[in-house]
C-alpha cells in the first residue's frame, strides 16, 4: 500500500473558501510568494509546456485595473451594478495572482488539457496559498472574461485566457462552512 500523507488529506479536508472582499493586510512578502508558486507549480505541465503564465498584482496596479474595469463597463453599455463587478474585486485587491492560461502549439496535448494545467494551478495556488498561513480566493469576474479587458490589463494575446485571479492575503476568523457535495448524489461506481 502506498504511504498516506495524512497530514496533507486532513488540511484538504478541512480548508475552506473566504470571501476575498473579507481579506486585510499584511500579504506574503516576496519571498513568502515565491515559496507558493514555487509550491503550486508543481501542477500537471503537460509534457513540460508549461502552458501558462503570471502576474502577480499589488499597491497602485489594482487602481488601475479597477478604472480599466469600470472604462469597459462604460464601452459597453453597462449599467451601476455591472461598474461595481466590474470594479469589486480590484477596488478591495490588496495582492493577487492573475494566471494567463497561455496554450503553446502542440500535436500531442490539446489546447483543452492545457487550459485545466492552468485551472490545476489556480488551485494549486489557493492550497499552497493556505497551507502557508494564508487566506486565499479563486475569482474571475465578468472583466476577466472580456477580449479587451484581458488584453489591456493583462496583456493577453488573442490565444489567451486567464484562468483566475487569486486573492491572497490574512483571512478573516472563520465563519461559517457552506455545505459540501453529497457524493452519493454526484459518484457514479463503474466496475464492469
Amino acid at each position: 500500500m502506498p504511504a498516506r500523507n495524512d497530514a496533507a488529506l486532513a488540511f484538504l479536508k478541512t480548508r475552506r473558501s473566504r470571501p476575498a472582499k473579507l481579506f486585510s493586510f499584511p500579504v506574503p512578502t516576496r519571498p513568502e510568494l515565491e515559496e507558493i508558486l514555487t509550491a503550486a507549480t508543481r501542477v500537471p505541465d503537460h509534457g513540460k509546456l508549461e502552458p501558462w503564465r503570471l502576474i502577480v498584482v499589488q499597491g497602485a496596479a489594482f487602481a488601475r485595473l479597477a478604472d480599466l474595469a469600470e472604462a469597459r463597463a462604460r464601452e459597453l453599455g453597462g449599467d451601476a451594478e455591472m461598474i461595481a463587478k466590474g470594479r469589486g474585486q480590484y477596488d478591495l485587491g490588496k495582492l493577487a495572482v492573475v494566471v494567463i492560461a497561455s496554450p503553446r502549439p502542440s500535436p500531442k496535448i490539446p489546447v483543452a488539457e492545457q487550459q485545466a494545467s492552468a485551472a490545476a494551478l489556480c488551485f494549486g495556488i489557493v492550497n499552497a496559498a493556505e497551507a502557508a498561513g494564508w487566506g486565499a480566493c479563486w475569482l474571475t469576474g465578468w472583466p476577466a472574461h472580456d477580449v479587451s479587458f484581458a488584453a489591456r490589463a493583462f496583456g493577453c494575446s488573442a490565444e489567451e485566457t486567464v484562468a483566475g485571479i487569486v486573492h491572497i492575503a490574512t483571512p478573516p476568523e472563520d465563519g461559517p462552512d457552506r455545505p459540501r457535495p453529497d457524493l452519493a448524489r454526484i459518484v457514479t461506481w463503474v466496475e464492469a
